[in-house]
């Protein structure tokens, strides 16, 4: 009865929302506000709702650790690094949502925020959007990444799952390094001043190039726009991505729909299996990922070269776009 309502209240959000023009491929984009279950509490996830005219197929968004939607349509040079626009401009539909405790979404206490309850979260943004679209996706980059494999394991109610900057084997020696320039909210000079926990996370200032972007050219209208709008995310979050992922059985296991896996060569998820995933080309991805994906139907790969962990940001990004939109378009 709860989570009808709690669906009700979502899709009500959706009809009462005024659309605003987005492009000129007739796509209107509007904010949406998903009552959602987080864990034992009730939540609002935000999300930006981006609908090509006639789209029938709609990707839910999650976006990583210190991100928030925003990732998913980055203004430098849209036409190469947004995501969203090359989606809508094919005619796909996008929802790129704001983690619980970061962006426009609410913001718990840090210690109730784990992978699950953020799975939980999408889990009803996918279902409020079901009755509008005939095929749901679920989309992710590094922790969203997390979140996504354990919305489509858990609750099987996706068509297809996009896997963006994670692997299930992890080269530590380079990810516990980046995780070394994540500090409290509360040491943060910007974001101190939104009153978090000091179990909320960001980046040291100056630490987004050499964690996220290197070992890409600099750019500084990129770097200057990533530093720009850094958020937050738990350390809760990053731990129980570690264990539902990696350590433990992977959630991974429990999806049962198409799924595609797209990495950079030089991503702390890449190196030689089992310290890594083999990302010397799609097929040694997809060789060394399959038996981690046992019911998914196909997987299929896609690997970026040139740039780090965050390659929304790449110069060439628009080639996994497009390798993005082929691959949804044959499921």
């Amino acid at each position: 009865m709860r989570l009808r309502r709690l669906c009700a209240a979502a899709m009500l959000t959706l009809l009462v929302t005024a659309p605003t023009p987005a492009n000129a491929t007739q796509t209107t984009c509007q904010d949406v506000y998903t009552p959602v279950r987080f864990g034992l509490t009730e939540q609002t996830m935000y999300g930006k709702l981006c609908v090509p005219h006639g789209a029938t197929t709609v990707q839910v968004l999650v976006a990583g650790g210190s991100y928030t939607s925003a990732y998913w349509d980055i203004p430098v040079d849209p036409e190469v690094r947004s995501i969203r626009l090359a989606m809508n401009n094919a005619g796909i539909a996008t929802m790129a949502v704001d983690r619980i405790g970061t962006g426009r979404s609410s913001k718990p206490l840090s210690v109730l925020i784990s992978t699950q309850a953020q799975a939980e979260a999408v889990h009803h943004v996918v279902q409020s959007l079901r009755p509008r679209f005939q095929k749901v996706l679920v989309g992710g980059h590094s922790i969203g990444s997390g979140v996504a494999i354990a919305e489509a394991g858990t609750y099987h109610d996706v068509d297809g799952v996009l896997v963006t900057g994670m692997a299930n084997q992890w080269d530590y020696t380079r990810v516990v390094p980046a995780l070394a320039n994540a500090i409290p909210v509360t040491l943060d000079p910007k974001l101190s001043r939104l009153g978090l926990d000091p179990g909320y996370l960001t980046t040291a200032p100056g630490a987004r190039y050499g964690m996220f972007h290197a070992p890409g050219a600099v750019n500084p209208a990129v770097i200057d726009y990533d530093e720009s709008t850094k958020d937050v995310f738990a350390s809760s979050e990053a731990v129980t991505t570690i264990l539902m992922n990696n350590v433990v059985i992977p959630a991974s296991r429990g999806i049962n729909a198409p799924v595609m896996n797209v990495l950079t060569s030089a991503d702390y998820f890449c190196g030689t299996p089992p310290l890594g995933a083999d990302c010397s080309s799609a097929e040694g991805l997809v060789a060394s990922e399959r038996p981690f994906y046992p019911q998914a139907p196909r997987l299929d790969a896609f690997v970026l070269t040139g740039y780090g962990h965050c390659f929304n940001f790449a110069p060439n990004s628009d080639a996994y776009h497009a390798a993005v939109v082929a691959w949804q378009r044959s499921i």
